[in-house]
């Protein structure tokens, strides 16, 4: 059995691959393909305020996505602060600033009504079939769920297809989501 060091070392060639084997076109594409999907969950249809997430280059791409949904919705993304996750509103691309890692976060005041939140959009390395979820490794989302969030918000994982495998490792702490979307 792999470990989870192992995985994401594995995923981080798979990702290589497929990347370079796809135009940038080809991705978004695909990436609008699998949200539209998400689209069409009755949990996000009746949601009214959604923590989504502004994609990395390796991930589904969410940028369009959050932008146009935030017309309608309220959108939340999280915000790397020290080694937990802080939300805050999405209120347009000038609400937004580099921070972490090289990740667009929003400059906007804190969100703090979770109770309100009723629909989350999760990245991650991998899935498996049952929504257990491989993480870039940091617990970030994990810790954000047993902290912030209440226990039966509607988590959405969405990947590329070659991201969903039969299992993945987990443990205690790990928090699965409740359905996964890809291809």
């Amino acid at each position: 059995m792999e470990t989870k060091q192992q995985m994401r070392a594995e995923m981080k060639k798979r990702k290589e691959e497929f990347f370079i084997s796809h135009t940038s076109q080809q991705l978004l594409t695909l990436s609008n393909k699998i949200l539209a999907k998400v689209e069409e969950l009755p949990e996000f249809r009746k949601a009214e305020v959604v923590l989504a997430y502004f994609s990395l280059p390796d991930e589904v791409f969410t940028h369009t996505w959050v932008d146009r949904w935030s017309h309608e919705k309220t959108i939340l993304l999280p915000k790397v602060v020290g080694d937990s996750l802080t939300i805050h509103k999405y209120s347009g691309a000038d609400s937004l600033a580099t921070g972490s890692f090289g990740i667009l976060e929003p400059v906007t005041p804190c969100f703090t009504d979770f109770d309100k939140i009723d629909f989350v959009l999760v990245p991650g390395v991998a899935f498996d079939v049952s929504g257990n979820r491989l993480g870039r490794g940091r617990g970030y989302y994990d810790r954000l769920f047993h902290t912030l969030l209440p226990p039966c918000v509607f988590r959405v994982g969405v990947c590329f297809p070659f991201q969903l495998f039969p299992t993945v490792l987990v443990e205690p702490s790990d928090v699965p989501v409740h359905k996964v979307v890809t291809l």
